[in-house]
């Protein structure tokens, strides 16, 4: 057993590369227990029983990138192309609201819409929801295309750095893309006062326990506000369509082992968590997550909206769906923080 390390983990806060590197090669399902056990710990001293909700809005599907991994990479000519228009997306955020949630998140393809457009639709939502916060995950931007954002009101942003290592960076995206510049844009959000989300998919193609411990040394540094890790699932209409699915239990691992390294950090049990296990975003909150990120796009767009294959949720209103949450969070001694940024 590596409870040694987790201990260590729980104490310092921090591992050297060498220890991540046995940590994550080396664990078995005793060693998963025992970090969750502790994470859970962990974060209930901070949170309590609160799990926080963050709605995203999936406003449109189409991108200019390529990722060999995503569902909606610009060459996948299988996909139905769908832009939201304000109304439309102002309206997804009523109904949220209306739900209980007050923190909306923008999510889109990159390239989807312009920052000055984007920017003026923050500006409409802040000015109907001042005590909501807004959440951004467009990708890439400049940096004048991220203050934009930031003086309309944005609050905070996720850019999933996806992996921490430039060789497997490589492997997963095309070559006009780099994780050099991923990384000066995380820096950039940092500078211009977003609370910044970073994360990586775990069990991606080719990922190694090494390319994880680099990963690990990286959030461990960076120390970002938000870690949204998944597991890599494959989809039918890109090149990685025949590789193996991630473990779940390795995701419940590092997100334990996360809420360990940084004890406040906002940790979401992701949808595709929900998607590789019937309750698999339980399980997250059960090993140290503390956020679960509702979709409150129109049901009618949400299946165009596939990164990865078999979404859950597509199909369900958004009272419906917080209240289908609210209910299986009881079921495990957990409570939603409604109304909260």
């Amino acid at each position: 057993m590596n409870t040694t390390l987790i201990d260590k983990l729980s104490v310092s806060h921090a591992l050297a590369y060498e220890e991540w590197v046995t940590l994550i090669s080396s664990y078995d399902e005793n060693d998963r227990v025992y970090a969750a056990e502790k994470a859970r710990s962990a974060a209930t001293d901070i949170f309590g029983d609160l799990v926080y909700l963050r709605g995203i809005v999936e406003f449109s599907n189409i991108c200019r990138n390529d990722c060999y991994y995503c569902g909606i990479r610009r060459s996948n000519q299988s996909v139905t192309r769908y832009t939201l228009s304000d109304e439309e997306i102002l309206s997804c955020c009523d109904a949220a609201y209306s739900a209980g949630i007050a923190t909306f998140v923008l999510q889109s393809g990159e390239g989807a819409v312009s920052a000055p457009h984007l920017s003026q639709l923050i500006r409409r939502i802040k000015g109907k929801y001042p005590d909501a916060a807004v959440t951004v995950s467009v990708g890439e931007l400049t940096f004048d295309g991220y203050r934009m954002l930031r003086d309309a009101g944005a609050d905070r942003y996720l850019l999933r750095h996806e992996t921490a290592d430039a060789a497997h960076y490589g492997r997963l995206h095309p070559d006009e893309m780099s994780l050099s510049h991923r990384m000066e844009c995380l820096y950039q959000l940092r500078t211009l006062g977003y609370q910044t989300g970073a994360g990586m998919m775990v069990g991606s193609p080719y990922q190694t326990a090494e390319h994880l411990a680099r990963d690990m040394m990286f959030l461990c540094e960076f120390a970002p506000d938000m870690i949204g890790i998944g597991p890599f699932i494959p989809h039918k209409d890109t090149p990685f369509k025949d590789e193996k699915q991630c473990s779940a239990k390795l995701t419940l691992f590092l997100i334990s082992l996360i809420r360990l390294m940084l004890p406040r950090v906002l940790l979401p049990a992701t949808t595709a968590l929900g998607t590789v296990l019937p309750d698999g975003r339980e399980q997250g909150i059960l090993s140290g997550a503390n956020v679960i990120m509702p979709n409150i796009s129109p049901v009618r767009v949400r299946d165009k909206y596939t990164l990865y294959n078999n979404k859950i949720c597509i199909n369900e209103e958004t009272a419906i769906c917080v209240k289908c949450l609210e209910r299986r969070l009881n079921k495990i001694g957990y409570n939603i923080a409604y109304f909260t940024r």
